[in-house]
């Protein structure tokens, strides 16, 4: 066998092997857990015995469940609302009008990058809640004030609110940049106004960008988990704390799968409606050639004042978790219980609490381990699809390669994880006849999964940036493929890669939605660690290890951010 034929069939044998991969990841991981979630639903089985496919259906609608999805969509539809106010006027704030400190603050602004999910919600809780921080201070001042104010839908409301706006600074903020001053000049000379100006040159640039985060916002809010959990209450429960309920209780599983198939057709859904209306929108092209924008004087006094004032307080709101996280972070048990800072209860005791028990410190390592092994996973599974994808462009199987590695955006983690959750609680025949449910690889494939579409488009995006010049120019050479690849291709797509695994190391090392289902007894995850806590919030030992956890996350965190937005980016984060 010469050389040349020798290298075509460990080329074929390397392509038979990578899809086979890939046809046992969608139907093992992908396709068949969701199929099995909606035969639990339909296969309930009566006192006597008998399959009743209808049985769990007649229990939802004679239930309260039909309340929870309303719950779902009501939170998601005013979080829409709100958080568009709020996201909009501080990109407004700190990016097009001219206000005093604009720097710092859109630092405070952004402090929901370097935590957020079931971390920020029991920081809000921390300052808000019945023995909060604030709570306590308002007591004093108004004795008879009910302490349990914090609580309910509209304390879900205002901790998510705050907690979702970090989209609006990434994706509004290269937004603004694209609003030609000249327009705006233009504009103001022929007598435009600044609402006018807002209206008409400013808001039309921003609304793509603006409309994606509106998609995700309302997704968020829909899928809500840690927020409802820790604030809502009983009085306010919506689907995904539900589905957690109901998928503890043996018994009830087929209504937690009812619920998640009644959350991923909603979120589907709505996807496909989004997707139709953007469709047909068109957005303004302002300029050809832009200048870059030139920030805006209030011209009215008091306008001006309000502005700032409105600023500030923003300011205060976002800041105040983090400061006094990591303030109660390094005081005693005492200070903590009672919620008071004086310089004699300051200790390091808390972070010795920490190292001195392998309970305390094993959490913060298996979610660190988890999360940087998945994103490694991730990127190899997904560099290699994309590879594949840019070779055969015009090939069905790319097509259906690409798509099917999207369908984990379609739908929510709860409805992914309960799927898992249900399939692999018995043995099956593709996994070696092993029961994967209540182990540590369980976990590992769920971080996978959910992370795939997201480093898939963003890859496909670098890959498809490359100019074809240089595989043709080594080809020409006499170079093979694979050694194209690894010396041309890949060093390009690395910074890329290796930022998307930041990020998704960012965004993993926290959750609480995927490791609440999958997560092993004895080796639990720093979420669901943080969540145990945070149930019990006149535990100051308890809440003294939070804050530990807290602020080691937003070292981790902000260290990330600066490798993938700082030394890496340095254009994305200048004034």
């Amino acid at each position: 066998m010469t050389q040349k034929s020798s290298k075509l069939t460990l080329g074929m044998l390397g392509k038979v092997f990578g899809i086979a991969f890939f046809v046992y990841l969608f139907f093992g991981f992908m396709l068949l857990p969701c199929l099995n979630t909606i035969t639990q639903i339909f296969t309930t089985t009566d006192s006597a015995g008998n399959i009743d496919p209808l049985a769990v259906i007649r229990f939802f609608f004679a239930g309260n469940m039909p309340s929870y999805v309303l719950n779902s969509l009501k939170l998601a539809v005013c979080l829409v609302i709100t958080v568009n106010i709020v996201g909009i006027s501080i990109v407004l704030l700190t990016e097009y009008f001219d206000i005093k400190g604009a720097k710092i603050l859109r630092l405070g602004y952004m402090t929901t990058l370097i935590y957020g999910g079931i971390t920020l919600v029991s920081g809000y809780k921390f300052i808000y809640g019945s023995s909060g921080f604030l709570t306590r201070l308002l007591v004093q001042v108004f004795p008879g004030m009910n302490t349990s104010w914090f609580h309910g839908y509209g304390a879900v409301l205002f901790v998510m609110t705050f907690s979702c706006t970090s989209n609006h600074m990434i994706f509004l903020r290269n937004a603004m940049r694209s609003v030609d001053f000249q327009t705006v000049e233009a504009a103001r000379n022929m007598g435009a106004g600044q609402i006018y100006i807002l209206r008409r040159v400013v808001l039309p640039v921003l609304l793509p960008s603006l409309f994606a985060v509106t998609i995700l916002t309302f997704i968020t809010g829909l899928s809500a988990m840690s927020a409802p959990l820790l604030v809502g209450g009983t009085e306010f429960q919506t689907i995904n704390p539900m589905i957690k309920t109901f998928a503890d209780t043996v018994s009830s599983k087929d209504l937690a799968a009812l619920l998640s198939l009644v959350l991923g057709f909603a979120t589907i859904l709505l996807l496909f409606i989004m997707t139709q209306i953007e469709k047909r929108g068109h957005y303004m092209s302002v300029s050809k050639v832009k200048t870059k924008i030139v920030k805006q004087k209030i011209s009215n006094p008091m306008l001006n004042v309000l502005a700032h004032v409105y600023a500030y307080a923003l300011f205060v709101i976002y800041v105040l978790p983090v400061v006094l996280i990591v303030l109660f972070s390094f005081t005693d048990s005492k200070a903590i219980g009672l919620r008071t800072l004086t310089l004699s209860s300051f200790t390091l005791e808390n972070y010795k609490y920490l190292l001195q028990s392998l309970s305390n410190y094993r959490p913060f390592v298996v979610s660190i381990a988890y999360s940087a092994l998945a994103a490694v996973i991730v990127g190899i599974i997904v560099v290699v699809a994309c590879r594949y994808i840019q070779k055969h462009k015009k090939a069905n199987s790319a097509s259906v390669l690409e798509y099917s590695l999207m369908i984990p955006w379609l739908l929510p983690t709860t409805m992914i994880a309960l799927g898992l959750m249900l399939a692999f609680n018995v043995r099956r025949p593709y996994m070696f006849n092993q029961v994967l449910t209540g182990t540590m690889v369980i976990l590992l494939i769920g971080y996978v999964i959910i992370k795939l579409p997201f480093t898939m488009r963003m890859t496909k995006a670098a890959f498809f940036s490359l100019d074809d010049a240089l595989e043709d120019a080594s080809r020409n050479l006499g170079a093979g493929e694979m050694y194209t690849f690894r010396r041309v291709i890949f060093p390009v797509i690395l910074p890329t890669v290796m930022a998307i695994a930041a990020l998704n190391f960012n965004a993993l090392i926290s959750d609480y939605d995927m490791s609440a289902f999958l997560y092993h007894p004895l080796n639990p995850t720093l979420g669901v660690q943080i969540k145990s806590l945070t149930n019990d919030m006149n535990n100051p030992n308890g809440m003294a290890l939070t804050f530990v956890y807290a602020v080691l996350m937003m070292m981790i965190s902000a260290v990330v951010l600066y490798l993938v937005y700082g030394r890496g980016g340095k254009d994305n984060m200048k004034e």
